[in-house]
């Protein structure tokens, strides 16, 4: 069986998928049809019902219940590894609601998280994920939100950390970060989403047990990203949690999912 596939190119995402992507274990008879893209793209599909698999933000998967279910393993979800708000400068508490913020997407966790540590935010501009260092720099806008490898390079360009978001969401929850997870079509069935589960979760386990093996396929992907930054990318946000949700994973979606805010 044929199946759609789409995940983000960012070295996590084909970190976990390579084995399953190049049956390098069992997929059950399962064949994936793989297209790659930013993650608000991945979010705007799935939103349309484009893919049979693919990568969304939790964020997202809010207006997808009825279509997609969400598989046990594949999630970026843990501590430490949340969005950071940065900008050239600091800025007072008091100036905050009036800033121009960049958000890298309307549907991803990270505007989520963003709305739960700054609820008074108005002024938003959705770009993608890998302009928004660049729009700071131009003053195109006043601050913004950056995901992924952006973490590990930001400093090098004179920019500061105004918040950690995902340390705010720790600190006020107590439950790790739900980032993203990967989701398959409810049409697809009973029999062939439980295959899938079990490929995702032995493509995970072959990854975290074969480091190495992955990371032809990680460097075609991560562009001009030094080996540096793929490796510091990887261990940030593949972890247990990837492996299985399990019960605080679980616990965590659940309270991001209890926010229900409704996109701006």
């Amino acid at each position: 069986m044929r199946l759609s596939l789409a995940f983000s190119p960012c070295p996590n995402d084909t970190f976990i998928f390579d084995a399953m992507v190049h049956h390098k274990i069992d997929t059950e008879g399962l064949e994936f049809e793989v297209r790659l893209e930013d993650v608000e793209t991945l979010n705007n599909q799935a939103m349309r019902g484009m893919m049979q698999v693919s990568k969304v933000s939790y964020h997202a998967f809010l207006y997808l219940g009825n279509t997609y279910v969400l598989l046990d393993s594949g999630s970026a979800l843990g501590k430490g590894n949340g969005p950071l708000l940065i900008a050239r400068a600091d800025f007072p508490p008091e100036q905050m609601n009036g800033l121009t913020i960049a958000v890298p997407g309307e549907y991803t966790t990270a505007h989520m998280l963003l709305r739960f540590a700054f609820p008074g935010l108005k002024l938003k501009r959705f770009m993608i994920f890998s302009a928004i260092e660049q729009a700071i720099l131009d003053g195109t806008v006043d601050a913004g939100v950056i995901i992924h490898e952006n973490r590990f390079t930001y400093q090098k360009k004179g920019l500061i950390k105004i918040a950690d978001l995902g340390e705010l969401w720790e600190a006020q929850t107590h439950l790790p970060i739900p980032l993203g997870g990967i989701v398959a079509k409810r049409s697809l069935g009973y029999e062939v989403i439980a295959r899938l589960n079990r490929v995702m979760y032995k493509s995970v386990r072959f990854a975290m047990e074969h480091p190495q093996d992955a990371m032809d396929y990680v460097r075609a992907n991560a562009q001009e990203m030094e080996e540096e930054v793929m490796e510091k990318h990887i261990r940030l946000y593949v972890n247990d949690y990837t492996l299985n949700l399990g019960e605080d994973g679980k616990k965590a979606v659940q309270k991001l999912f209890s926010l229900q805010n409704p996109p701006d």
